[in-house]
């Protein structure tokens, strides 16, 4: 079982947002991704954003959470904080979650989890509905290398996701506690023992993902790793489930990676469900397009996000997804493949859908 869907999607659970879109109507991102910070602690050998530059940079809280008491009015449901940087390096991140959630926005961090500190976490564990560490190896040696960081950075995430479980306790949070590994050559071997660690840790979830290559990236280090010699992994880690822990080992999305048709011809998620807000303050519409003006719709420091939604540049953006953009260009597994395959059903139903 995957409880919380996160080898599919959750976009049937909208059905009026989806209505709408169908019908022609704007519709605003019930999701937006949102970097806070830049610069990163960490050079993992396999990041998707090197091309970026790790620029030292920091969101203007303020502005943010003007713009996030905004966004809620309008519609989003939930932003998760990770992006381009190590989000916790924000130093006022703790606060921007504590204003997202009485705004009533549901709040999520993805972070290397360095510097998850107490006093970070007792004040946001109770605004956060998840929090997932990425922790790329099972043992020090290879955390190391991957994260291409001090092995003392191995011990650091385990105090403070130990730290993290024994809060959330005490504070009677609902937040999930989660950790992510990116199979890789140098840490399949020691993914059963990463598995047994979260879960002696007191942790909800470890999710085995594969690699995807960013079409952007400098690194092409992993391009075209084959994991259909891997996915007997599922049945060992199966074994670690059980007394409220869970890996949720997503091989469809492994199996979607050997498979050379989408099974969709365009890109129906952008622009309309989804966002991503940088360190600076641009906001695009795909992730995989950082950088790119096509996917550019404004900046929040400068225009409201309202103004940026239905500007000029998200019309004409539309129009080049919808007319001009080949999918064959996109990075494979994107965030909004699924997404996509499910809105393309809607659109192409087949001859015998009304047999439900």
């Amino acid at each position: 079982m995957d409880a919380h869907k996160i080898d599919g999607h959750k976009l049937d659970f909208h059905p009026e947002r989806v209505a709408d879109w169908a019908s022609g109507k704007l519709v605003y991102p019930i999701y937006v991704e949102i970097a806070p910070a830049g610069a990163c602690n960490h050079r993992c050998t396999f990041c998707a954003v090197d091309y970026i530059g790790y620029v030292v940079r920091f969101l203007d809280a303020d502005v943010l959470k003007a713009r996030l008491s905004e966004m809620a009015r309008l519609g989003v449901k939930s932003v998760m904080y990770a992006g381009e940087g190590e989000p916790l390096l924000h130093k006022r991140l703790a606060e921007i979650l504590v204003h997202g959630k009485a705004a009533g926005i549901d709040n999520a961090i993805t972070t290397n989890a360095v510097a998850l500190t107490e006093k970070f976490a007792s004040e946001a564990l109770p605004a956060t509905t998840w929090i997932k560490a990425s922790v790329n190896a099972g043992t020090r040696e290879t955390y190391a290398q991957i994260h291409q960081t001090s092995d003392k950075d191995w011990d650091r995430v385990w105090q403070n996701l130990a730290r993290a479980v024994d809060l959330r306790a005490t504070l009677r949070a609902g937040c999930t506690l989660g950790a992510q590994m990116l199979l890789l050559p140098e840490n399949m071997a020691h993914a059963v023992e990463l598995a047994q660690r979260c879960k002696g840790t007191g942790l909800d979830y470890l999710v085995i993902k594969p690699y995807s290559q960013h079409l952007m990236s400098i690194t092409h280090r992993y391009e075209g790793v084959d994991y259909r010699p891997h996915l007997d992994l599922a049945e060992q880690l199966e074994k670690v489930n059980g007394d409220g822990f869970q890996v949720v080992f997503r091989r469809h999305t492994m199996e979607k990676l050997a498979d050379s048709d989408r099974h969709y011809a365009k890109c129906m998620a952008t622009p309309h469900f989804w966002a991503y807000i940088m360190a600076h303050g641009d906001l695009y519409g795909c992730s995989a397009y950082l950088l790119d003006e096509r996917f550019l719709y404004g900046n929040i420091l400068r225009e409201t996000f309202e103004e940026i939604w239905t500007g000029e540049l998200r019309r004409k953006s539309q129009a080049y997804v919808e007319q001009q953009l080949d999918i064959s260009e996109c990075r494979k597994n994107c965030r909004m493949d699924e997404v996509n395959r499910y809105l393309w059903e809607l659109k192409h139903p087949g001859p015998h859908v009304n047999f439900i």
